[in-house]
């Protein structure tokens, strides 16, 4: 598993809310579900390199 390093974030409050009722639904951590996001924006842009295939990458 990669290294985890912590990060202070400022995020608008309405943001916030969403971000953590998709996560409820998505039955992940508001962290985790940020950290997906974050990874499928960065995947659709062409700037997150392809790692190899992990077998727990459902258990986000």
């Amino acid at each position: 598993m990669s290294e985890k390093k912590a990060y202070p974030l400022r995020i608008n409050a309405a943001v916030l809310d969403a971000m953590q009722r998709w996560s409820d639904d998505e039955l992940r951590s508001l962290n985790a579900q940020i950290e997906y996001v974050l990874r499928d924006a960065l995947r659709k842009a062409g700037r997150m390199p392809v790692a190899p295939e992990r077998s727990d990458e459902g258990s986000e």
